[in-house]
């Protein structure tokens, strides 16, 4: 391929590569935890992070970061402190964030010109350090799951049996936690704030069509993951489009192949729904 030879699109190809397989293995965590909801408040609550960088004129990605690790742990506090229910405590985490935000970009001098790459992805603009702090990630995340793979599964499953059996129950979620938070601000780079969601979960969903074992939805999760965000980015530069949307598209688009192939395969009726009735995941 002639791309190759350039080296933005080398860093995107190796950035997408590695950033797949991390945003595979948060996904299934996080679907199988049904974490959904708070994983899209601190999507949207990083971009208070964005804003506030861009104000102080220090990393926006630093500061994303913080507001992400922040945003998740005020989530549990707000909903344990006052007694309410959790996605209240995440509609109020999402719209801090969001405000928040959008008074910090205001207030900034000049023009933002790295603000739209952020709220929509640029894959296409990620440097030699991004891909280090990728691959550094992605390494802790192997290495942790590797320690602590029954003990998050049992966790992910029923966090109240796993307690009770004596398992380190906090410390697995709030490391989660965290490490969701990261995966949260290192994707933002590749899809953007605004579709990030889908790429940490329509892969896994494909997946689980499929499998019911959670090691065996993450393998095939990352396999897929990987395959549709390369042939996104490659259909995007030949046709010159936003590399974030087309990813999703093809995801989004494997997905429906998948269901209606699941329908066919036994014989029911084909529904095109994106909300369906699972078949509970089995642990190992």
């Amino acid at each position: 391929m002639d791309y190759l030879q350039y080296a933005f699109f080398r860093n995107a190809v190796i950035g997408i590569l590695i950033i797949s397989v991390a945003a595979a293995m948060i996904g299934t965590y996080i679907i199988t935890r049904r974490m959904v909801s708070i994983t899209g408040g601190i999507t949207h609550a990083c971009f208070g992070g964005l804003g506030l960088g861009y104000y102080l004129g220090i990393s926006p990605v630093f500061m994303a970061a913080v507001f992400a690790i922040t945003s998740s742990m005020g989530v549990e506090w707000i909903a344990s402190r006052y007694r309410i229910r959790e996605d209240s405590a995440i509609a109020v985490i999402w719209s801090l964030g969001m405000a928040l935000g959008i008074l910090f970009v205001f207030l900034t001098p000049g023009y933002v010109p790295e603000l739209n790459g952020f709220l929509f992805g640029n894959i296409l603009t990620i440097g030699t350090s991004d891909l280090w702090a990728f691959a550094a990630y992605t390494v802790v995340l192997v290495i942790f799951f590797a320690l602590f793979r029954r003990t998050i599964i049992a966790c992910a499953f029923d966090s109240d049996f796993a307690q009770v059996s004596g398992l380190p129950v906090r410390f697995i979620n709030y490391a989660m936690t965290v490490l969701v938070a990261v995966c949260i601000v290192l994707t933002i780079r590749l899809v953007g704030i605004m579709l990030l969601l889908s790429m940490v979960t329509v892969p896994v969903l494909i997946a689980e069509t499929w499998s019911r074992r959670f090691i065996n939805i993450m393998l095939a999760a990352i396999i897929i993951s990987i395959v549709s965000s390369l042939g996104g980015l490659l259909v995007a530069t030949i046709i010159d489009v936003p590399c974030s949307a087309i990813i999703v598209l093809l995801q989004v688009a494997l997905y429906f192949v998948a269901r209606i192939g699941k329908d066919i395969s036994l014989k029911r009726p084909i529904r095109l729904s994106l909300i369906h009735i699972s078949e509970p995941t089995r642990p190992y």
